[in-house]
């Protein structure tokens, strides 16, 4: 799959999300010239210490500062963001660090893509808002009404599109660009929904989707071998950790478990809190045979009904919460209640039943990426020479794709493939479908560059298990990327100075 124009995942947020989260983003304070050691007049006004106290710098990145007027926005932030959700925010305190921690991550995240010189062009930043327009049955002008009404300025919604590019194009960077999803770790996870589904466990859908309600338990069926679903909510204990903030990370364990035995959803409180690499799937670990799971696991669950919560597991990771979430074959559980499954809801996504025939397109592409040195013009005029001498000329596209394509694609003269209607960028396929087989496009822009775009030929295919498994492929490649990604993150961290001031705040006072 060639990197420039297909991709496994869409990244663009939503109009919503991207409103409220604009709202809580502020810039940095930048010190006057001559630093504050020059001011000689003392404030006159209340209002003035306050606005001293909202400067306060509160951690330091490297060279870079947060200050307290940021924590506190995106605090607000949160908690308007779980009130939404209808989740019981932590207290303040916990809040504030769990918040920061997340700006120190963003402020590494950032460095690290000035670092590699990860460029944003403002070309790119109006086709992502063009593209969630587009998803949102909106006009652009009419995301720009919105944001108006809400007081929030284009040029903020234009920084958080830009810091949302950055960090997309950081990760397949550092990690995309590494992952391999093979045929038999698809075929694997096939066969694991079969098993799911034998043993009467609700099967895991390919696609990420909001968290169901806690499923009932499964009547077990005892010629299927003994199989187990966990999900988790970790607490992560830091290495060299001292006795002091164990004891704090476990007050911790044991307030989000008071939050789950009060009817809270396991599976929020485990995207919103838990340390695990699972935490945006719910905490989902999936299904294994009992001896899959590590016998700590085991023992902590043997006597817990499905669908319900263990106690406090503490490992050399930390603390764990596991919810049985099933169990099928082998013998059953003691305490276990069998119950019929629930109905099939609407808001439950459906895998394609039947044929799924789809337009299929193949084509081939030359990519010129634009630079300082290859600026817009420059490539567009490259590109109108390459075309005028394939058709006036008789050069074969796939010899002059291999010479001066920038695309990973190139040495193989520009193949695609066969292409399915939304795997390409939107002016790419917009450009594709308009041209006839045998014919060469003008040059066009998209996010990647200019291309010029040749179709060699139109199919009508039955994609329904081509589509299943692309689905499944691409579950996969989002765990997979997530946890690596998170990997690259610890390294970064470990390799950065970072002074968390409220931390240690934190630390004095407990003590």
């Amino acid at each position: 799959m060639m990197q420039a124009v297909k991709t496994y995942r869409f990244w663009v947020a939503l109009i919503g999300f991207c409103i409220s989260a604009t709202a809580g983003m502020s810039v940095y304070a930048q010190p006057a010239p001559g630093g504050a050691a020059r001011q000689t007049t003392p404030p006159k006004t209340a209002a003035a210490g306050v606005e001293r106290e909202a400067d306060t710098i509160v951690a330091v990145v490297n060279k870079e500062v947060i200050t307290r007027r940021e924590l506190d926005a995106r605090v607000r932030l949160a908690k308007r963001d779980m009130a939404g959700q209808r989740m019981q925010p932590p207290p303040d305190n916990v809040l504030e660090l769990q918040v920061l921690q997340r700006l120190i991550t963003e402020k590494l995240e950032l460095q690290e893509g000035r670092r590699l010189n990860i460029q944003i062009t403002p070309a790119m930043i109006n086709s992502a808002i063009e593209t969630i327009a587009k998803r949102n049955n909106a006009t652009v002008a009419q995301v720009r009404q919105q944001l108006q009404a809400s007081g929030i300025p284009w040029s903020d919604y234009e920084n958080l599109i830009r810091r949302e590019l950055l960090l997309e194009r950081l990760r397949q960077t550092v990690v995309d660009r590494t992952i391999l999803i093979t045929d038999g770790e698809v075929d694997a996870f096939l066969r694991e929904q079969k098993a799911r589904e034998a043993g009467g466990l609700p099967s895991v859908r390919p696609t990420p989707a909001p968290a169901p309600p806690p499923p009932p338990p499964p009547k077990p069926q005892a010629v299927q071998p003994a199989i187990m679903g966990i999900a988790q909510i970790l607490v992560r204990v830091p290495e060299g950790a001292s006795a002091e903030e164990v004891a704090a990370l476990r007050k911790k364990a044991q307030d989000l478990l008071a939050r789950v035995r009060k009817g809270e959803s396991f599976e929020s409180v485990a995207k919103a809190s838990s340390d695990g690499p699972e935490a945006s799937l719910g905490g989902d670990l999936g299904v294994r045979p009992l001896n899959g799971w590590p016998d700590l696991f085991l023992k902590a669950v043997a006597n817990v009904p499905d669908g319900r919560i263990s106690n406090i597991l503490q490992s050399p990771n930390g603390f764990h919460i596991l919810k049985v979430v099933g169990r099928a074959g082998g013998a059953p559980p003691p305490q276990a209640q069998p119950a019929p499954p629930p109905p099939p809801t609407s808001a439950d996504p459906q895998l394609p039943k039947g044929p799924m025939p789809v337009e299929q397109t193949q084509a081939r592409h030359i990519l010129l990426k634009s630079s300082t040195v290859m600026t817009d013009d420059v490539a567009r005029q490259r590109l109108l020479g390459i075309r005028q001498r394939i058709v006036q000329g008789g050069e074969s596209f796939g010899d002059l794709a291999r010479r001066f394509s920038n695309d990973t694609s190139a040495p193989q003269g520009g193949d695609l493939g066969w292409l399915n209607p939304g795997e390409t960028v939107p002016p790419f396929e917009k450009a594709m479908n308009a041209l006839k087989i045998g014919e060469v496009s003008e040059p066009v822009k998209s996010p990647f560059g200019w291309h010029l775009i040749l179709v060699e030929g139109r199919r009508t295919q039955d994609m329904a298990d081509q589509y299943l498994r692309n689905q499944v492929r691409q579950r996969l490649f989002i765990q997979r990327s997530d946890a690596e990604f998170e990997a690259w993150l610890q390294r970064v961290r470990n390799l950065s100075f970072i002074d968390n001031r409220l931390e240690k705040t934190e630390r004095l006072n407990r003590n």
